[in-house]
């Protein structure tokens, strides 16, 4: 039986005979059926109102195919949301653990280190079982929490690089310890040099490279520190090239664990907002960290092994696709690098959030067309995130 319907009342299993009313100039080539969801939004995507079907030709098994599809994909959307609010009480609690960290500096008093050893354990014990949605959450900044969120970004970062070159667990302990100490010392520098928009003054640049100084004072006097952990904090302004500080040291004198940390620490000040200016993409990122490299100031191998341990398009990171959507990176593909999975969430045609989809680009006939940031299109993450966990 012919009869014709709404595009909004077919499902998968329905045969189109053809399309009776639309506001595009789409065709069928010949009568098929609507095999998933895929096929039928794309359908609605090219503007079909509505279409004439075959009631005797309904596919049940096409049907059921369909929606067991679509409950996976919404059961793996829930628990991917879920694990992402997890990440964002991680680094929420990790906020409160420096603050108080600094109110010790402040009032004079000794600094305890099992709150951090506490989260940094934590913080080890995500990235080893599921660090997607810690790279997704981690993304969530605001501008004027820039030293609280770095110091657990790079104390991530450099977990999650050393666990990828296959540096032992109790190790990785120890360096993620010495990268969240790393920028303490910046509580002794003065605001108006710490947040200065403008380029700082010669006389401004050197107080604010005492900071390191200061933290290597201050991570020395917590007892039970280890000294890995005391060393690769001092060295996350060192330079290959002898041009860094505090101690101008070069080549083979800065340790491979110090080499890590300055990458690590460079990316995320590259990429984070703060209250005077806006970060780059990871993609730029990526660049500058390699003519770095080049230039003789960091360790170059090193640099090239965190680009393929972040991948090409970092878990977290936006992306602009082909089909003029916004979708965040959600997993890496190993076999297929350029093709991420990722969750498209915006129409950048119709500049409004949409039901958010999660894609496997490498299966799909889309594409990434350029890496960007939410701040171009007047969004912001945390208004990304709030969406997309509202849709779980």
């Amino acid at each position: 039986m012919l009869i014709e319907q709404d595009i909004a009342d077919v499902s998968a299993g329905t045969y189109i005979e053809k399309i009776t009313v639309q506001t595009g100039s789409f065709r069928l080539t010949t009568s098929e059926w609507i095999k998933n969801d895929v096929v039928l939004n794309k359908l609605i995507e090219l503007g079909i109102k509505r279409v004439l079907v075959d009631t005797e030709k309904f596919d049940a098994k096409m049907a059921a195919d369909a929606a067991a599809l679509r409950s996976g994909s919404f059961g793996r959307k829930q628990e991917f949301n879920v694990k992402m609010i997890e990440a964002k009480a991680l680094i929420s609690t990790s906020k409160d653990v420096q603050r108080k960290l600094f109110q010790h500096i402040e009032e004079g008093t000794q600094i305890d280190l099992c709150s951090v050893k506490s989260l940094t354990t934590e913080l080890i014990d995500t990235l080893f079982t599921d660090s997607d949605a810690l790279m997704c959450a981690i993304n969530i900044r605001k501008k004027d929490e820039y030293l609280l969120e770095h110091s657990f970004a790079v104390s991530m970062l450099m977990a999650l690089f050393s666990r990828y070159l296959g540096i032992e667990k109790t190790i990785i302990r120890e360096l993620a310890i010495g990268a969240f100490l790393h920028d303490i010392g910046k509580i002794r520098t003065p605001d108006k040099i710490l947040n200065k928009p403008g380029k700082l003054t010669a006389d401004e640049f050197g107080v604010m490279k005492l900071h390191v100084n200061h933290s290597i004072d201050i991570i020395k006097s917590i007892p039970g520190i280890s000294k890995i952990s005391l060393d690769v904090a001092g060295l996350h302004h060192e330079k290959l090239n002898g041009e860094g500080y505090p101690y101008g040291l070069s080549g083979q004198q800065i340790s491979r664990y110090g080499r890590m940390l300055t990458i690590c620490d460079i990316y995320d000040a590259l990429t984070a907002n703060r209250c005077y200016k806006e970060g780059s993409t990871q993609l730029k990122a990526f660049g500058i960290l390699r003519s770095l490299g080049q230039a003789g100031q960091l360790d170059l191998s090193l640099v090239n092994g965190f680009i393929k341990c972040m991948g090409v398009y970092p878990v977290g990171s936006l992306v602009k696709l082909n089909s003029n959507r916004l979708a965040i990176v959600e997993g890496y593909n190993q076999a297929d690098p350029i093709r991420p999975k990722v969750n498209s969430f915006y129409s950048l045609d119709k500049c409004d959030f949409e039901h958010s989809n999660q894609i496997d680009l490498s299966v799909v006939d889309d594409g990434i067309a350029q890496s960007v940031r939410a701040d171009d299109f007047n969004l912001d993450m945390e208004e990304i995130m709030r969406f997309l966990v509202s849709e779980a």
